[in-house]
């Protein structure tokens, strides 16, 4: 592992830089999402609604482990690389143990509470007798023993790539992904474990992720300012602070997905497992988009903080348009395969007509709104990479949770189930014009300072 990030963060061609940094980013999400996908293709398998419908109710508590991750791993990242950008090795070393043992700290905590609220939490879920045994398994394995690995995969992730390394980063996402993949059907068929093999399996592939980015940081401690060491570990000079206010939109977008899910879920409960089945299959399906647009701002973020650090504003402004123009291309054509190939799609998680046409309604409808979602992702990136707060806060805020919630039931109440999706492409696209006009003024803002430093160069 290198220490020198001078040629890719500053020497080379903007271009170049941001698919160095973004390719393999999108790769590693859309792994991540692969054997997302494959926890609900594999347990689809079994033809058992009820049990795609436990795994499809215990991802938003799933999903706030990635909330965790976020919080110390983006907000870490983007100090990580600004302290870099004007040379503070040694605060970079702070902010990183800073990031690391928080993160494992917390996912501790919230494992265990999970556990032992499930028989009060579950039923809000949306869980029946049908449902509720088999989603305490998988959160049991999936949250209270596997929650330190899968936070510790994704901030170390971030935290990697906040040094120029995405290359090492993906390849340990990658890593836990395709060993969960392979884990899947050996423990779900074979080994007849069912749902609890799904689960265990994402555990099992977690750790192994988590001990990879241990290793390579241990072989390369010399060199690397992500260190494990408890001494670099500090409250001092604002980096808990700085840390947890760029990363907190990020976990309040994670939260506020939660939230959404969660409200989701109910309602769509109310109608059958199979509806929620299919809802479930859907969302999951559309995930690859939305980690297409995770990747690409995620990948950029360390490019542009560093620059903006090193006060090299022309370069961070082609690198933020490069990414957007990038983002915004590739979610379009992946909006557009998803609605042509809707049906097939579905119907290969799970052999179950009703749950089919639940699911294949429910994308053609959720995936229009992929364009929308890069645009507002990729702004929210460039306010945390720059050290905005308030602009992303309010942004994540309304884009789950704030705006599809009440079209969730307006839409319930004028159409029913077929109404219910309609919600989340009508909160997108309402977010994403929020960010445009948010974004343009800030845009002004740092054009104005760039001409105010090379003047007074």
């Amino acid at each position: 592992m290198k220490t020198d990030n001078t040629e890719l963060f500053e020497n080379m061609p903007v271009p170049k830089a941001v698919i160095t940094l973004v390719i393999l980013t999108v790769i590693s999400q859309i792994i991540t999402v692969i054997y997302n996908m494959a926890d609900t293709f594999f347990i689809g398998q079994m033809n058992d609604p009820n049990q795609v419908a436990a795994a499809t109710l215990a991802m938003p508590p799933f999903v706030m482990l990635t909330g965790i991750a976020n919080l110390f791993g983006i907000g870490g990242s983007s100090l990580i690389s600004r302290s870099l950008g004007v040379g503070d090795r040694k605060k970079a070393e702070k902010c990183a143990a800073f990031g690391i043992w928080s993160a494992a700290a917390a996912a501790l905590v919230y494992g265990v509470i999970m556990y032992l609220v499930r028989t009060v939490i579950f039923p809000v879920l949306g869980t029946d007798a049908n449902t509720y045994g088999y989603c305490s398994d998988y959160v049991l394995w999936t949250i209270t023993v596997g929650g330190i690995p899968t936070v510790l995969n994704a901030c170390l992730a971030h935290l990697v790539r906040a040094e120029g390394y995405s290359k090492e980063a993906s390849f340990g996402v990658a890593f836990g992904g395709i060993l969960n993949i392979i884990l899947d059907p050996v423990l779900i068929f074979p080994l007849k474990f069912g749902l609890i093999g799904a689960a265990m399996a994402t555990m099992l592939s977690n750790v192994a992720a988590m001990v990879y980015f241990i290793l390579l940081l241990h072989k390369n401690r010399e060199r690397t300012v992500i260190k494990f060491s408890p001494k670099n570990y500090t409250l001092q000079q604002g980096i808990p602070k700085e840390i947890l206010f760029v990363g907190f939109p990020s976990f309040v977008m994670m939260l506020m997905g939660v939230f959404s899910n969660m409200v989701l879920n109910r309602i769509v409960v109310s109608y059958s497992n199979q509806a929620i089945a299919g809802m479930g299959i859907a969302k999951k399906i559309d995930m690859l988009a939305f980690a297409i647009a995770n990747g690409m701002t995620q990948g950029v973020l360390p490019l542009i903080g560093y620059n903006y650090a090193a006060k090299n504003h022309p370069h961070m402004r082609l690198a933020i348009r490069t990414a957007f123009l990038y983002s915004v291309a590739v979610a379009s054509v992946g909006a557009v395969f998803l609605f042509a190939c809707a049906v097939p799609v579905v119907r290969g998680f799970i052999d179950d007509a009703k749950t089919v046409a639940y699911g294949q309604h429910f994308l053609r409808i959720i995936c229009i709104t992929c364009p929308a979602v890069s645009v507002t992702m990729m702004i929210i990136s460039v306010f945390q990479a720059t050290g905005q707060k308030t602009k992303p806060m309010i942004l994540s805020l309304l884009r789950k949770g704030g705006l599809d919630v009440p079209f969730m039931f307006i839409m319930n109440a004028v159409a029913g189930a077929d109404g219910i999706p309609w919600a989340t492409p009508i909160a997108d696209c309402l977010a994403a014009g929020l960010a445009i006009l948010l974004f343009l003024p800030y845009r002004k803002q740092l054009q104005k300072t760039m001409e105010h430093i090379l003047e007074t160069e």
